[in-house]
């Protein structure tokens, strides 16, 4: 992706605002369906909407590279994909074998069967979250913002809305983590703090993975290590909750 920052004529910058705007619409419409619908929407509404979004891109004039989706990357994406989850399984095995780390993996949110947990780990997981996130995050919104603003505008914005996108997902953060709840407080104060502090950390996660798009040309390798951060991270929750529990 180019770094270069292009002034916009107005009709192509109204073109660009109203497709962002289509985008931004259909992604509160999904993310507000996921949290107060049916359990599991996400999981029909992630693929669906993930080809939507990819056919308005296509539709605004992005190519298959653009989105990071190119066959030309699909090697080197590879490589980095299988190194990020590599150095997630590392890092997440340290953790829950120190005990001063151990408890942030207490989630009751991931108190969850065996069987459960590995449908939850390799299919929920990729296609409910993974999937529709990286389309629209690193795929959709850095490509249409890179394409008419360069690569510093397009990383930071997709990253401040992937950090927005995680506020639904967060109000109930103190409750089912117990790291976060004893550090925090359940009160109304600690859960906004605990908002506050996952808008932050995921706008901070979403750079990294723009960079990891950005150095791999493909939308495989920053999949990979946002499936691995939170894939992993559920395995290895749901096993120390069923260690404890016998």
């Amino acid at each position: 992706m180019s770094d270069q920052s292009t002034h916009l004529p107005a009709p192509s910058r109204r073109r660009l605002l109203l497709i962002l705007g289509v985008v931004l619409a259909i992604l509160t419409a999904v993310n507000v369906a996921d949290k107060f619908g049916p359990r599991h929407t996400g999981l029909v509404a992630g693929p669906l909407v993930a080809l939507t979004l990819v056919l308005i891109a296509r539709r605004a004039g992005l190519s298959w590279h653009d989105l990071g989706l190119s066959r030309r990357t699909l090697l080197p994406g590879l490589k980095y994909a299988l190194g990020a989850v590599a150095i997630v399984a590392v890092v997440y095995t340290a953790g829950a074998a120190i005990p001063a780390t151990r408890v942030a993996f207490h989630d009751v949110r991931y108190h969850l069967h065996p069987g459960a947990a590995l449908l939850t780990a390799f299919v929920v997981v990729p296609l409910g979250t993974v999937l529709l996130e990286e389309v629209a995050f690193r795929g959709v919104l850095l490509g249409l913002v890179n394409r008419h603003r360069g690569a510093t505008w397009a990383s930071i914005t997709s990253s401040v809305l992937f950090g927005l996108w995680h506020i639904l997902p967060s109000l109930r953060l103190t409750q089912v983590n117990q790291a976060v709840g004893a550090a925090l407080g359940v009160g109304l104060t600690g859960r906004i703090l605990a908002i506050l502090g996952a808008v932050a950390f995921t706008a901070l996660a979403g750079l990294l993975l723009c960079e990891l798009r950005r150095r791999s040309g493909s939308l495989l390798a920053a999949a990979a290590l946002h499936w691995a951060t939170n894939g992993l991270g559920l395995l290895i929750a749901a096993a120390l909750a069923t260690t404890s529990l016998t």
